[in-house]
């Protein structure tokens, strides 16, 4: 008989991830926010569609720290060494095979983004100078992401804590004085972020090895390519892949149709984007928390505890959600002057930030049930969520933006989030039948 999991017990996991995913947007926050206190929306712009290229191609390989996450958290409840190293190794070696296609194929993916994004000139010309030096960080990312996966799983919170807000301080650091000391622009920006994923992938192994020695990790297992196991990693991944898809093209059209509206508008939807990550990233620290204790009740076979932690998830969800809504409604203002001192990008910003008032509302449920289902590694309902979402932005987004241009397209991304949460809280109940067959 295990001891019921508490509220306490849950936040003492829940905060240390808030604060080391929540310095993930930060990085694009701040890179916003210093070439926001230059003179040209060119850059802000240019730096936004890069983004989005980098977004587009890592977000497809999410899922290395997600489902490294919930096979890892799974080994605790299995209590068994080999699928904890296994729940690295795999991945790990997914992430190298395709960071290294990424970096070979560097060019036909510039050309192809320059066809999607209709932006002027000299935003493009930015977001060149920030694409040719990040692409060769892709290594660093992909791996980094198994680390962090792996390191969370396996409940190794002050690790996880450490590893985030190490790199994401440097990172800040070397942008405001790149940025706004040496004014090096675009280049500043990206050669801060490419040193901080350095930096983070080091960290990443050091910590690892800490934990498990490096004779063990080259050590030669037989069943470690075990086609069965890979099966089930790839099946996971597989939904995860689609879900991430579903996510890029929402999120590519998004700042497409913003980039039409001109560079102004691109970057005033780039400013509250970035307030959007920075609020998804709190409800993902909670998700993370979740993420684990689910997938340790399911690797248990414990039904209670996953019935403790779907409560508990909700109830946190519910107030962070009332807690994100009073902040925005009463202090938008002053989160967009942090960004940018441009009157024309602050005036734009200020005439959409209602829709980013809704957003809480919206997307909590969706965001912190994500992790419920991802410790389960029961992902189709992530897919399918995602699928039915996606048709709902795509019909908006064609019917709502000739007549509302871009209140219509934020409409189309509120539409999204509200869809995504409603088809998650659906869900659960089939999951839990799956799951723990014979136990009600």
């Amino acid at each position: 008989m295990t001891n019921k999991i508490t509220y306490k017990e849950y936040l003492a996991i829940a905060i240390p991830f808030v604060i080391s995913t929540v310095t993930q947007p930060l990085l694009g926050a701040v890179d916003t926010a210093v070439l926001g206190r230059l003179d040209d929306a060119a850059f802000m712009g240019g730096v936004a569609i890069g983004a989005v290229i980098f977004n587009t191609l890592y977000w497809l390989l999410g899922f290395l720290r997600v489902s490294t996450s919930g096979f890892a958290a799974q080994s605790l409840g299995t209590q068994c060494n080999k699928d904890s190293l296994y729940a690295l190794l795999r991945p790990a070696i997914i992430a190298v095979v395709l960071s290294l296609l990424f970096i070979l194929l560097q060019t036909p993916i510039k050309m192809g983004a320059e066809v999607i994004f209709d932006a002027d000139l000299d935003v493009w010309e930015s977001t060149i100078i920030y694409y040719d030096i990040l692409i060769w960080g892709a290594p660093f990312v992909l791996i980094g992401y198994v680390n962090l996966g792996w390191l969370m799983g396996r409940k190794l919170i002050k690790e996880t804590l450490y590893l985030q807000v190490s790199m994401n301080i440097i990172n800040i650091i070397l942008d405001i004085f790149l940025v706004l000391y040496l004014d090096m622009g675009v280049y500043g920006v990206a050669y801060a972020t490419l040193f901080s994923q350095a930096v983070g992938f080091c960290i990443g192994i050091y910590l690892i090895t800490k934990q498990v020695p490096i004779n063990t990790i080259f050590k030669k297992y037989n069943d470690l390519f075990e086609k069965e196991a890979f099966s089930k990693i790839m099946g996971v991944n597989t939904n995860f892949l689609i879900r991430t898809i579903c996510l890029l093209i929402m999120t590519n059209m998004f700042i497409a149709k913003g980039a039409s509206f001109g560079k102004e508008t691109l970057a005033a939807n780039a400013v509250l984007f970035q307030l959007q990550y920075i609020i998804a990233y709190f409800y993902d620290g909670f998700a993370n928390a979740s993420s684990i204790y689910s997938g340790k009740a399911v690797g248990e076979k414990n039904i209670e505890d996953y019935k403790r932690i779907l409560k508990i998830s909700n109830i946190l969800t519910l107030w962070l959600t009332l807690i994100f809504t009073l902040i925005i409604t009463f202090f938008s203002s002053q989160l967009i002057n942090i960004f940018t001192n441009i009157n024309e990008i602050v005036v734009i910003a200020n005439e959409y930030i209602f829709w980013l008032i809704l957003y809480p509302i919206a997307i909590g449920h969706g965001l912190t049930f994500a992790g419920i289902y991802t410790g389960a590694t029961f992902t189709a309902p992530v897919r399918d969520g995602l699928i039915i979402s996606l048709f709902v932005f795509v019909l908006i987004y064609f019917f709502a933006i000739p007549k509302f241009e871009n209140h219509g397209l934020w409409l189309a991304f509120i539409l999204f989030s509200f869809t995504r949460s409603i088809t998650f809280i659906f869900y659960l109940r089939k999951m839990q039948k799956n799951i723990f067959k014979g136990v009600y």
